[in-house]
């Protein structure tokens, strides 16, 4: 008990040199933290992605169509459940700065693979219903203060003109990691205007989403679909969804490398902040730790006093960054949603937080309370005023 209440005095002795400490530990904190999310939120679709979903697309490339007669043939696979398929639109919604996912999709298949994302039975039937009507994320909906019934227009990139839709639906995520950011409208409605203006882009399709019943039988099945379109026009690649979206990501890869070692870097920065302060303490309080060894203290106990304060120090410090990586990560999602929809931090990230305070509080103790320890208590009591 004694030595707890000679580490907590120690500890905010000198309350200029604590708190700024503190502070740049907090500041470190919340930085690794943010790090921490964004490499988490990169990889939040792939925790969300489904062992029962296969995604079909082109072999030479995702931007290359397959055709809408590849539907019957992958349906009669063995252990395919559903099929359903989609195409990118890429429409922008009043300017390029409004970016938002937005699909043309067979909406009752489309949705029945992805129960993750609950809508009310009435907007889902009114949505199925109506050929131009479309279903947007939460998120989304709340971005742009659209309502049901509202009409919104977008304008087409890879298919030009001004294309008009109705919101019939508006879903939410089944938990956090959903993206409640996309828009999906009916791809007949897209069908059919193609065949219309430009029949040569009609009937195509640029992925299918298949559904299967069991997930081990995934490589057999994506096989098979590859083998039926082998040395036709258009090959194909058939892959788990994971593993779909996980080659989207090794595009980044090296953002992502970057990102993670520019946290380390961090780590690093209050190691060293927090080994400074506790060199000069120790520096300072030479003479007393001198006179604890001439009543008997151990060296143990001398180590315990500036591991036990170096603790504090950290960890005070990471409590900090904790509580401000909250409302920073809020801040964050509200600036930068077009690009991060979910945005979110995971508790095992408090927990490496927490870790590193504990590692860093220890690794910043060791040199100061060896010398400690190891000095002679006649050299020690010298230093005394």
């Amino acid at each position: 008990m004694i030595l707890w209440k000679i580490i907590f005095k120690n500890a905010f002795r000198h309350k200029l040199r604590t708190a700024l400490t503190v502070l740049a530990v907090a500041v470190a904190i919340l930085a690794f933290g943010l790090l921490r999310t964004v490499i988490s939120t990169w990889y939040a679709s792939v925790e969300t992605s489904s062992a029962t979903r296969l995604i079909t697309r082109n072999a030479v490339s995702i931007t290359f169509p397959l055709p809408l007669s590849y539907y019957s043939k992958i349906r009669q696979v063995d252990h395919v459940e559903m099929v359903s398929y989609g195409n990118w639109f890429g429409g922008i919604y009043i300017t390029e700065e409004n970016f938002f996912a937005n699909f043309a999709v067979e909406p009752e298949t489309y949705l029945e693979l992805y129960p993750e994302y609950l809508i009310d039975e009435d907007q889902r039937s009114s949505f199925l219903r109506d050929r131009r009507g479309f279903i947007a994320g939460r998120q989304l909906v709340e971005r742009f203060g659209w309502e049901v019934g509202d009409i919104v227009t977008l304008e087409g990139t890879i298919y030009p003109g001004n294309w008009e839709f109705q919101l019939q639906a508006v879903y939410r995520g089944r938990d956090e990691n959903v993206d409640e950011s996309q828009f999906f409208f009916h791809w007949e409605y897209l069908n059919e205007t193609l065949e219309e203006t430009d029949p040569a882009m009609a009937d195509q399709v640029g992925y299918y989403l298949v559904g299967i019943t069991d997930p081990d039988m995934a490589a057999q099945v994506a096989g098979e679909i590859d083998a039926l379109f082998a040395n036709s026009p258009a090959e194909t690649i058939t892959e788990t969804e994971e593993s779909f979206v996980l080659g989207f990501i090794s595009m980044t890869e090296t953002i992502i490398e970057v990102i993670r070692i520019v946290s380390l870097v961090v780590i690093v920065i209050i190691l060293a902040v927090v080994a400074n302060t506790m060199a000069m303490t120790t520096r300072e309080r030479t003479g007393e730790y001198a006179v604890l060894k001439t009543l008997g203290y151990s060296g143990g106990q001398i180590t315990f006093l500036i591991m036990g304060e170096a603790l504090i120090i950290s960890l005070c410090g990471a409590l900090l960054g904790i509580l401000l990586t909250y409302p920073a990560a809020q801040g964050f999602r509200q600036a930068l949603r077009a690009f991060f929809p979910t945005f979110n931090v995971q508790p095992d990230t408090i927990l490496i937080d927490l870790g590193i305070a504990v590692i860093v509080g220890i690794a910043a103790s060791l040199i100061p309370s060896r010398q400690a320890v190891r000095i002679r208590i006649a050299e020690g009591l010298r230093r005394i005023g």
